[in-house]
C-alpha cells in the first residue's frame, strides 16, 4: 500500500514537494557549515591550503557516492538514499560539537576532514535523490514532445534555483551564527533542525526512481556519448567556479578588502541567491527572449562561450590595476554569477533529457560524479594557486577550465526525444 496524507495516496506533486523540502533544509546547513568551517579556521591561523585540505574528502568522497549512489537508488528506490544522505548529514553535524580551539593542528584537520567526507557522502547522496526524483514524477507526453521537455526544464530549474538560493542563505547564516553562538553550538543547532526535516520524508514512497530489473554493478558507468560528455562539460564547468569561490575569494575579501566575517558570508549568501533567482528563472528568461523550445546543444556552447571571457576579464582588470579591485571583483563576480547560472541550469535539463525514466539515478549518479570532481579539483586548486598567485592566478585557471568545458560542449549529440522534434535555437 503506497504511503498516504490524510488518507489518500500521494501524488507526484506532493512526492516532489516533499522531496524539495528536504532538499532545501539540507542546503541550509550545507551552505552554512561550509562558511563555518572556512571562517573558524581561518581565525585560527590555517592557510588557505590547509582550509583546502579540509574540504578535500568532502569532494573526494562526493565522487565515489554519485557514482554508487545512482547504483543504489536504481536498485532499492531513491527513499532509501534520500534518508540515508539526510540522517549522515546530521551525523556530520554532531561529529563536530565537541571540536576546540585547543586540540592538536594535526588533530583538528584529520578530525574535520572525517567529518567533511560524511558531510560530502550526505550532500551527494541527497541531491542525487531530488534532482533524479524530478525525472520519475514529470509525466510523459508522448504525443508532445516539447510540452514534457519544457515541463522537465521548468522542474529541474525551480528545484536548483531555489536550492542555490537557500545555500546561499546558508552561507549568510554561518557568518552569523560563528559571530553570535559560536562554531560548537552553530553545527549542533543545524543537527536539530536537520533532523526534523528528516522526518517528513518518512511518507514518501518507497519505490521512487527503483528500476524493475536490478541494473548490474558494471552498469555504474554511462555508455551513452551525450552523457558521458554533458558530464565532462560539467567537470569543468565547476571546477572553474570553485577555482576560485570556495577558498580563494572569501579570503581575499577577508585579507586584502580587510571585510569582516559576517560581510564576507552576507555577500556571498547574496551571490548565490541571485545564482539561484536566476537558475530558477532560466526557462522564463529564454522565454522572454523569444526562445520557446527547450534548450538544446547550441544553447550549451553559446552560455559557456560566453561564460568563458567573464573570469578572464576580471583578472585583467586586476593585473592592470583598472580602478578599485573591490569594485572589480564585485562587479565581475555578478556577471559570473548570471552567465553561470544560465550554463548551470541547462546541464541539468540536459542530463535529464539525455536519460529515461527508468536509468535517472544511474546516469544522474555518473553526471554528479564527474560534478564533485570539478569541485574537488577547483577546491584543491583555490587554496594552491592562491598562495602562489593570489586571485588572478585562480581566475586564469578559472578561464581555462571554462574554455575547455566549452570545447567539449562542441561535440554533444542532440539529445534522443530533441532529436525527433525541429531544430533548437541558441540560448
Amino acid at each position: 500500500m503506497l504511503p498516504t496524507l490524510s488518507g489518500r495516496p500521494l501524488t507526484a506533486l506532493q512526492q516532489y514537494a516533499i522531496v524539495t523540502a528536504n532538499y532545501w533544509c539540507f542546503t541550509l546547513t550545507d551552505g552554512a557549515l561550509r562558511m563555518l568551517v572556512v571562517f573558524h579556521f581561518r581565525s585560527l591561523g590555517y592557510s588557505t591550503l590547509e582550509i583546502a585540505f579540509l574540504f578535500l574528502f568532502y569532494e573526494f568522497f562526493g565522487i565515489i557516492t554519485n557514482l554508487c549512489g545512482g547504483w543504489l537508488g536504481a536498485r532499492f528506490g531513491l527513499r532509501l538514499t534520500l534518508w540515508t544522505g539526510t540522517l549522515m548529514q546530521v551525523a556530520a553535524l554532531l561529529m563536530l560539537v565537541p571540536v576546540a580551539d585547543s586540540w592538536p593542528k594535526w588533530w583538528s584537520v584529520a578530525y574535520v576532514m572525517v567529518a567533511q567526507a560524511l558531510s560530502g557522502i550526505a550532500k551527494d547522496l541527497n541531491k542525487m535523490s531530488a534532482k533524479s526524483a524530478i525525472k520519475s514524477v514529470v509525466p510523459e507526453t508522448p504525443d508532445d514532445h516539447d510540452k514534457g521537455e519544457s515541463q522537465l526544464f521548468q522542474w529541474v530549474a525551480i528545484l536548483t534555483g531555489s536550492k542555490n538560493a537557500l545555500k546561499g542563505v546558508g552561507f549568510f547564516l554561518g557568518g552569523l551564527l560563528l559571530a553570535t553562538i559560536g562554531f560548537n553550538a552553530a553545527v549542533g543547532a543545524m543537527a536539530a533542525g536537520l533532523f526534523l526535516a528528516f522526518l517528513l520524508t518518512l511518507v514518501l514512497p518507497g519505490e521512487i526512481g527503483q528500476m524493475k530489473q536490478k541494473p548490474a554493478f558494471r552498469s555504474l558507468f554511462s555508455k551513452s556519448p551525450g552523457i558521458n560528455r554533458i558530464s565532462l562539460a560539467r567537470f569543468f564547468l565547476f571546477g572553474a567556479r570553485d577555482v576560485w569561490f570556495v577558498v580563494a575569494l572569501p579570503v581575499f575579501l577577508q585579507t586584502t578588502l580587510g571585510w569582516r566575517y559576517w560581510e564576507v558570508g552576507g555577500f556571498m549568501g547574496l551571490w548565490v541567491i541571485g545564482y539561484g533567482l536566476v537558475q530558477g528563472s532560466a526557462p522564463a528568461l529564454r522565454r522572454r527572449w523569444g526562445q520557446t523550445a527547450p534548450p538544446g546543444v547550441s544553447a550549451v556552447t553559446f552560455w559557456s562561450g560566453l561564460l568563458t571571457a567573464i573570469p578572464a576579464l576580471i583578472a585583467i582588470a586586476l593585473w592592470r590595476e583598472v580602478g578599485n579591485p573591490g569594485v572589480a571583483v564585485v562587479v565581475g563576480l555578478a556577471a559570473f554569477g548570471v552567465v553561470f547560472a544560465m550554463n548551470s541550469s541547462i546541464h541539468s535539463y540536459m542530463i535529464l533529457a539525455y536519460t529515461d525514466a527508468e536509468s535517472v539515478s544511474l546516469n544522474v549518479g555518473f553526471y554528479y560524479m564527474a560534478n564533485a570532481g570539478g569541485r574537488l579539483l577547483g577546491t584543491v586548486l583555490s587554496g594552491a594557486l592562491f598562495l602562489v598567485g593570489g586571485l588572478q592566478a585562480c581566475l586564469w585557471s578559472s578561464a581555462l577550465l571554462v574554455g575547455l568545458a566549452w570545447l567539449v560542449s562542441t561535440r554533444l549529440p542532440a539529445p534522443p526525444r530533441q532529436a525527433q522534434s525541429r531544430p533548437l535555437a541558441i540560448g
